[in-house]
C-alpha cells in the first residue's frame, strides 16, 4: 500500500520545494509539513488540523487530496487494534474429547426439546418472533458539542430549536452514508467529510464525517461523526435582535478604537461573508449562542447572519477576506496583519444620541 508521506514527500522533491519554501506559502508552522512527511500524527493538537493541513498541503504539491486523505484513513484503521472479542484463543488438544463429549450431549438435549415443543404444538405468534428478531433503532439529540456514534439505517437524530425540532433519519449505511432531511437526502463516502444545509436557509448547517462504513453488509452501520456549524438555533436565548440586549457606546470595554461600518436610527440583521485565502483555525459565536470552532483552507467560504452581533476568532487574520451585508449595502472589511492571532466583535451599539451604530471592536 502507498504511504502517503512518501508520496508528499517525493512529490515535495521532484518539484525542488524546500519545506520552508511551502511553510511560508501556506502559512503552516515547518514542524506540520514535516510530520506530514514522517506519518508523526503526534505533532498536531488534534486530528481536524492534521486533516486540514494534509488537504493544504496535497493540493499544493498538485496530488490528490482525496487519495491521500484515504491513505491516513487506511493507515489509522490498520493500526488499530485488533478487539480482544475477536481474536480466537488456540485450544489444547488434551481438551478435545471433553468438548466433543459436551457438544453431543448438547446437540441431544437440543433435539429432545425440539421434539417435545413440535408434538405439544405450541403456537407461536408471528408478531412475536418478528418482534425478537426486529432490531431496535435509536434517537438521539444533536446539540452544540460533536456527536460521535456507530448510527444504523433508521436511526434519527432530533435537532431542538425555537422554531420546533428537526428530526434526521439516516437512510442509507451501505458504500455511503445517506441522511434524510428537511431539505432532502445527502451522502457522504467513507473518509469524507461534507456539510450540508438542512433546513433550506442557505447556509451549512451540518459537517459530516463518515470514518467507517461497509461495502457490502447494511447491517454494520457507519460511524459519524456529526456537528452543528452554524444557521440551526438549537433552543436557549432567543436570538431575535433585541433593543435591551445592545450596549452603549461607552460601556464597551476595549482599549482598541471602534470601526463604524454604518450607523441608523434602529438596529436589524446583519451578514458577515467570508473567503479564506490560506489555512486558518476559525472560531464564531452569534448572538448569544454557544461557539462553534471549524478549519478552513484555501478558497473555502463561511457565511453567518445575527440579530445582535457576531464573535470571531480567527489564528491568521490575514488570511480572510470579510464582507458585511446590512440594509441590502455591502461593506468590505479588512482584518488583521499576516499570522497575527486576533478576536472581534462586529456588533450593534447605542450611542448617547439614541443612534444605533454596527461597529467593529477589536478584543484584548
Amino acid at each position: 500500500m502507498d504511504s502517503y508521506g512518501e508520496l508528499l514527500k517525493n512529490k515535495r522533491e521532484e518539484k525542488l520545494l524546500s519545506l520552508d519554501t511551502i511553510s511560508a506559502a501556506l502559512t503552516i508552522d515547518k514542524k506540520y509539513l514535516a510530520g506530514l512527511e514522517e506519518e508523526d500524527n503526534s505533532v498536531f493538537p488534534g486530528e481536524p488540523y492534521l486533516i486540514g493541513f494534509m488537504k493544504n498541503y496535497s493540493e499544493y504539491l498538485e496530488l490528490d487530496s482525496d487519495y491521500i486523505l484515504k491513505l491516513y484513513h487506511n493507515k489509522k484503521i490498520q493500526e488499530s487494534p485488533v478487539p480482544e472479542g475477536l481474536i480466537e484463543k488456540p485450544k489444547s488438544e488434551k481438551f478435545l474429547p471433553i468438548l466433543i463429549s459436551s457438544i453431543s450431549a448438547v446437540v441431544v438435549i437440543v433435539i429432545v426439546v425440539v421434539l417435545v415443543l413440535v408434538l405439544r404444538k405450541k403456537p407461536v405468534e408471528e408478531d412475536n418472533v418478528l418482534l425478537a428478531g426486529a432490531v431496535k433503532n435509536q434517537s438521539y439529540e444533536l446539540g452544540e458539542k460533536k456527536f460521535q456514534q456507530r448510527l444504523y439505517k433508521g436511526d434519527q437524530i432530533t435537532i431542538p430549536g425555537n422554531a420546533g425540532k428537526i428530526v434526521l433519519t439516516v437512510k442509507e449505511t451501505l458504500k455511503s452514508f445517506a441522511i434524510d432531511t428537511p431539505a432532502g437526502v445527502f451522502y457522504t463516502d467513507l473518509a469524507e467529510e461534507n456539510e450540508f444545509d438542512i433546513n433550506g436557509d442557505g447556509n451549512s448547517d451540518l459537517i459530516v464525517y463518515v470514518s467507517d462504513i461497509s461495502l457490502n453488509d447494511e447491517k454494520r452501520g457507519a460511524e459519524v461523526s456529526l456537528l452543528l456549524r452554524h444557521g440551526v438555533s438549537t433552543g436557549g436565548a432567543d436570538s431575535s435582535t433585541s433593543i435591551e440586549n445592545i450596549p452603549f457606546a461607552d460601556e464597551i470595554q476595549s482599549k482598541h478604537p471602534q470601526h463604524v461600518i454604518l450607523e441608523d436610527n434602529r438596529a436589524y440583521p446583519f451578514s458577515l461573508n467570508a473567503t479564506f485565502r490560506a489555512s486558518c483555525v476559525f472560531r464564531d459565536k452569534i448572538d448569544f449562542g454557544s461557539s462553534v470552532e471549524s478549519y478552513f483552507s484555501n478558497g473555502e467560504q463561511f457565511s453567518a447572519s445575527a440579530h445582535n452581533g457576531i464573535r470571531i476568532w480567527m489564528s491568521n487574520s490575514n488570511a480572510v477576506k470579510f464582507t458585511v451585508v446590512a440594509d441590502a449595502r455591502t461593506y468590505d472589511l479588512e482584518i488583521g496583519k499576516a499570522g497575527q492571532p486576533l478576536v472581534q466583535d462586529i456588533k450593534w451599539i447605542k450611542d448617547t444620541d439614541g443612534r444605533y451604530k454596527l461597529v467593529v471592536i477589536e478584543l484584548d
